[in-house]
């Protein structure tokens, strides 16, 4: 479950998009089971894949020849594993980066939308780095990247109507009910449609209403709306 800061960010990038904040949440919750980040090497990163099919492709000569020896790259999709850890794949990205960081940000799924990086000119950034910088940018930079790929792909009118099939088949690829992609969509979005997300909208509603509370009820709303207050600011 995404605590309420994340709830509030959610809805900063729902809002631009035009869709539901539970809605949005509920692909969040499905792509990154609500984990936004890992910390790698003191720092945090957002989570990734690191596709060894993508990174032959983008290859040729000595340099696509290393990368197999390494263990980097295959022809065939599922052929190079990803570690478990997130700090093992950083790893891996490092060194296919040596070998060409280019072809190995754009062999790279990002965030907790995992958008390819390989798809940094079709969504409008001016380079594959510009992709990766707004990836690290946290959630919210997380968010915008996964936002520019729903729009650009025209999955954004399915994720306002809850076409969880739509949606899955243009997010998750035609074989998206061999994972059941489109029912955890459906099942995470029944959860998020009964939380909040307008922290600062409820506490605002309480503090308007404690006139007609007693003395502690005031205290109380007043306790969680300078939570709610500073809870946006930071």
């Amino acid at each position: 479950m995404l605590n309420e800061t994340k709830r509030l960010t959610i809805a900063e990038v729902a809002r631009t998009l035009k869709v539901e904040p539970a809605a949005l949440a509920a692909v969040v919750e499905v792509e990154s089971g609500g984990r936004i980040q890992a910390l790698v090497e003191g720092r945090p990163e957002p989570l990734i894949r690191f596709e060894g099919h993508y990174f032959d492709r983008r290859l040729a000569g000595d340099g696509r020849e290393g990368a197999r020896k390494q263990g980097l790259a295959a022809p065939q999709a599922g052929v190079i594993r990803n570690p478990a850890s997130q700090a093992a794949r950083w790893q891996m990205l490092r060194q296919a980066a040596e070998i060409d960081r280019k072809a190995a940000y754009e062999s790279t799924s990002w965030g907790v939308g995992q958008v390819m990086g390989a798809h940094w000119a079709w969504l409008g950034y001016p380079s594959v780095d510009a992709l990766v910088e707004e990836a690290r940018e946290g959630l919210a930079g997380q968010l915008r990247l996964m936002a520019r790929y729903i729009e650009k792909a025209g999955l954004a009118e399915a994720l306002r109507a809850h076409d969880w099939a739509a949606f899955a088949r243009g997010y998750n690829g035609p074989a998206y009910r061999r994972n059941r992609y489109d029912t955890k969509l459906a099942a995470a979005y029944a959860i998020y449609q009964k939380v909040s997300f307008d922290l600062g909208l409820n506490a605002g509603a309480e503090t308007r209403t404690a006139r007609t509370r007693g003395p502690a009820d005031l205290f109380d709303s007043t306790i969680r709306f300078f939570a709610a207050l500073f809870g946006r600011r930071s």
